[in-house]
This record gives C-alpha cells, structure tokens and sequence, in this order.
C-alpha cells in the first residue's frame, strides 16, 4: 500500500507538470494510473480532486489570457449535462475507462479539419461543455476532445492553456460531484485519505508551477506540435492495457 501512496504522488507531480506546458496530457495519464491502482470511483474522485487544484492553480497563474466568454458557455453546457447525467445510474468498469482513455487522443486526431468546431461560438461552447462533463464521467478525462474544439480559434498557447484550465476545472467539478454523491454507486469509501489528499494537492501545485515556467519558454509551435505526438503514444498506451485486462 506504501508503494501505491508513493506511485500516486510521484504520478500527481509528474502529470501536473506535463499538463501545465500542454494544457492536457497530465490528466489523461494520471486518470490511466489511478484507475490501474484502485476501484473506479475512488479513481474518480481523487482523480478530480488534484485536477481541480492543478488545473485552478494553472488558470490562475495564466489568469490574464483567459477567454471569460468561452467559459461561461461551457458552464452553461456543464450544468445541462449533470442535470441530465443526474438521472442516469451509470458507473464504467476500469477496462471501459482505459478504452476510452486510450481512444479519446485518437477521436480527436480523426476529426477532419473541416468539421473542427469553433468553441467561440455559443452553441459549439455549450456542445463542448456537455462534451467536457460526459467524457470526464466516461472516462475520468475530458482535455483530448476538448481540445478539438479549439483547433479552429486564433489563441496563442497561453490563452489555450488558461481557458483550458477553466474548462476543465468545471468538469472535474461536475464528477466530483457525481461521484462523490449523485451516482448510484457513491459512498464515502469513495473519498480518499485525507493526508494523501493534501499531499497529492501540494505536489501537483509544485508540478504546475514548474511547467509553467516551461510553457513560458518553448514556442507555438512547439507546443502544437509535440501534444498531439504525446496524446497519441499515451492513447496506444490506455489501449494496450486494456486489451491486457481483456485477456485475463
């Protein structure tokens, strides 16, 4: 059980790290961790507890590129989808979580160019605030395909970071909620330990603040560049283990 606590927190610094230069990627791999560890919901729950934390930190360090139009669309899209997921009792096994982890960079690298959506657009906004809550119930992650929804705006990688941030700071919200009271299966077994929490929270700070000062120095290119290399590797990743468990 020590080694698990110790993978946890090494997992919380190094993704928090990895998620503050590309706005994603960290989640994704630390949902995969979490999950290969322990039963789904508490995944879930610690899971969003150091996403919240890693990912508020990062929009405020980035607070002044944040687009506050787009976030209030995808608020509105977060709530109409817990109001409808509120009704559903639905809780995936770790093997449909690892799919789906492992398929969501691959979706999102699919989707034509011309079929990208532009998130500053109202309604694409809301669509992609619904998107945000159902893959983050789904499969604990949510930044891949959110990231498709920003393909066509013009920001520069700091405003896609913030305003990433934000998005999903709301999203691991909604499944800390869920998870944490509203599905079927929740219970206060679901909640981690405290000191482990903290611990997590303050390690994934340090990670943020680090990565940023990456962020600062590598260029757009850069950044567009070596995040799609990144999300794909993981995906194959996520997909291999779950075919592993599959087999068992």
């Amino acid at each position: 059980m020590d080694l698990i606590f110790l993978i946890i927190i090494l997992a919380s610094f190094s993704t928090a790290f990895l998620s503050s230069i590309f706005g994603m990627l960290g989640g994704l791999i630390l949902m995969g961790i979490l999950v290969s560890l322990m039963q789904v919901g508490p995944a879930m729950i610690l899971h969003g507890l150091i996403q919240m934390t890693s990912n508020g930190y990062r929009a405020w360090l980035n607070q002044k590129d944040i687009n506050w139009k787009i976030v209030s669309t995808l608020f509105i899209g977060n709530v109409l989808a817990m109001a409808t997921l509120f009704f559903i009792a639905f809780v995936p096994d770790r093997i449909t979580v690892l799919l789906a982890l492992g398929m969501l960079p691959y979706i999102a690298w699919a989707m034509p160019s011309n079929l990208a959506f532009d998130v500053t657009k109202t309604p694409t906004g809301i669509l992609a605030g619904i998107v945000v809550v159902g893959t983050n119930l789904l499969a604990g992650v949510g930044g891949p395909l959110l990231d498709v929804f920003f393909q066509r705006v013009e920001m520069t990688r700091h405003q896609v970071v913030a305003t990433k941030a934000v998005a999903q700071f709301l999203g691991h919200v909604s499944k800390v909620i869920f998870f944490g009271g509203l599905a079927a299966s929740s219970s206060s077994d679901n909640w981690p330990a405290f000191w482990l929490l903290i611990i997590a929270i303050v390690v994934s700070v340090i990670g943020t603040t680090l990565g940023k000062r990456v962020l600062d120095k590598i260029n757009d290119k850069t950044f567009f560049s070596w995040t799609q290399r990144i999300m794909l590797t993981v995906g194959a990743i996520m997909i291999a283990r779950a075919i592993y468990l599959i087999t068992l």
